[in-house]
């Protein structure tokens, strides 16, 4: 056998698996290969059991957490992973502020492993409570495997989280994906739904001026069915009259969630 030949053979072989290793870490870099999310409903949401995390667990439905006052509740993946602490940190520096407006601040889990949900609490700042059946990780469950060490967002989630001085462990399962909610209160609905694609992935600028949109847009709604006030400037002034204190309470409540974005 001509040795040239088996050389230009083994050249063309090794050629084409670093072609096709090309190929599927780009693949695997775009959105092609995620499974895409079901958007949760409020019916969905609120009929969701969840248990207390004391000696003596209360069992209750999640509608309870946002019924008078709307909230912002973190579903998450994994409470020893830093980037899941990392999210949580980020979300607990605008509880100062929820607390004012009186919006509160919770969190789900899907387990609790040993000391894992106290080790989390220094990062989160709201309770946190157990979800048993992983009922805020669908409708459709979300995992990702080892696909997401491949991913260059995933990298990036890790150096950020780790220049941040955060740390974690491997405790616990961490594939099947988190996201955020924020409820408005009573039947207002979903303001918004961010769920992860990838590990650390947290809600971006867009998420949040849809957030701004819709709360503007029930703020309007609002605005609109009362009678005398016709602007968004002319009910800001409205509301310092003590005979519209009630009304202009009824409208803000549902742009109490505005500092998220």
């Amino acid at each position: 056998m001509d040795p040239s030949f088996f050389s230009m053979g083994m050249w063309s072989i090794g050629a084409g698996a670093l072609g096709a290793a090309a190929l599927a870490l780009l693949l695997a870099n775009t959105d092609v290969f995620l499974s895409k999310p079901q958007q949760a409903t409020l019916e969905y949401l609120e009929e969701i059991d969840l248990k207390t995390l004391e000696k003596e667990p209360r069992t209750f439905k999640a509608k309870e957490l946002w019924e008078k006052n709307g909230a912002v509740i973190m579903a998450v993946r994994r409470p020893g992973c830093f980037l899941c602490r990392e999210e949580a940190a980020d979300l607990s520096s605008l509880k100062p502020k929820l607390d004012e407006l009186g919006v509160p601040l919770y969190a789900v889990v899907k387990e609790q492993i040993k000391t894992e949900v106290k080790d989390f609490q220094p990062y989160f700042k709201g309770e946190i409570f157990l979800d048993e059946k992983k009922k805020f990780y669908g409708p459709q469950r979300r995992k990702m495997m080892f696909m997401g060490f491949v991913r260059l967002g995933v990298w990036n989630n890790f150096f950020r989280a780790r220049n941040g001085g955060f740390s974690g462990n491997l405790e616990g399962e961490g594939f099947i994906l988190g996201g955020v909610f924020v409820m408005g209160s009573g039947k207002q609905g979903i303001l918004l739904e961010h769920r992860e694609k990838e590990f650390g992935d947290k809600p971006q600028e867009s998420s949040q001026q849809h957030l701004r949109m819709k709360v503007r847009k029930k703020s309007q709604q609002a605005i609109q069915r009362k009678p005398g006030i016709f602007s968004t400037k002319a009910h800001r002034a409205e509301c310092l009259l003590p005979r519209n204190m009630q009304i202009c309470k009824e409208i803000f409540k549902n742009v109490t969630l505005l500092p998220f974005s």
